[in-house]
């Protein structure tokens, strides 16, 4: 027979100090734009479609192999089209047997791939806006480039990094709510 010190049997008593009495602890709800959320999967499908505009608009340029800023940026807006389109898939995938990430080590990849492309997206970026200011304004040589093309290229990878970042924010937010 079990002694009610080591067991007891009767409920503990309720005590009228707030401060003490937590009460059982709940999770956090997803918050849309999280991995294996829908809010998630819009965001990897634009930073998809604007990182792959980019790339299409600067390599269907003759001379963007020329300057070393725009093939960094062909580079990174590569990497970010297949990393989106990975994460995308494993978003569907989430969305499909309905289960949410909670594993540390799969949110911390997520997390560690989010920035190291949205980086990577934004450095490109930069370094072709100022290529484009250089030849636009600086040198005034758009009449013989493709200034234009160049220019929304550009834009597009902003976007791209602008859509990455909240998914790096909101990966990084649960990895630190865990």
């Amino acid at each position: 027979m079990s002694r009610p010190s080591v067991h007891p049997v009767e409920a503990p008593p309720l005590t009228n100090g707030g401060a003490q009495n937590y009460g059982p602890r709940v999770r956090m709800k997803d918050v849309q734009g999280m991995p294996g959320t829908r809010g998630g999967l819009v965001l990897r499908l634009c930073q998809l479609a604007f990182a792959a505009i980019s790339l299409c608009v600067m390599a269907t340029t003759g001379d963007f192999p020329s300057v070393t800023a725009f093939r960094y940026l062909v580079a990174a807006v590569s990497l970010q089209c297949l990393w989106s389109m990975s994460m995308a898939l494993v978003d569907i995938y989430a969305l499909l047997v309905k289960r949410s990430f909670r594993n540390c080590r799969v949110v911390s990849l997520f997390t560690i791939g989010d920035g190291i492309t949205s980086t990577l997206t934004f450095a490109a970026a930069s370094a072709s806006a100022g290529i484009t200011v250089l030849i636009g304004n600086d040198l005034n040589r758009c009449a013989v480039n493709h200034c234009a093309r160049f220019e929304s290229a550009t834009a597009m990878a902003f976007i791209s990094w602008f859509v990455a970042s909240p998914s790096f924010l909101f990966n990084f937010w649960s990895l630190a709510s865990q």
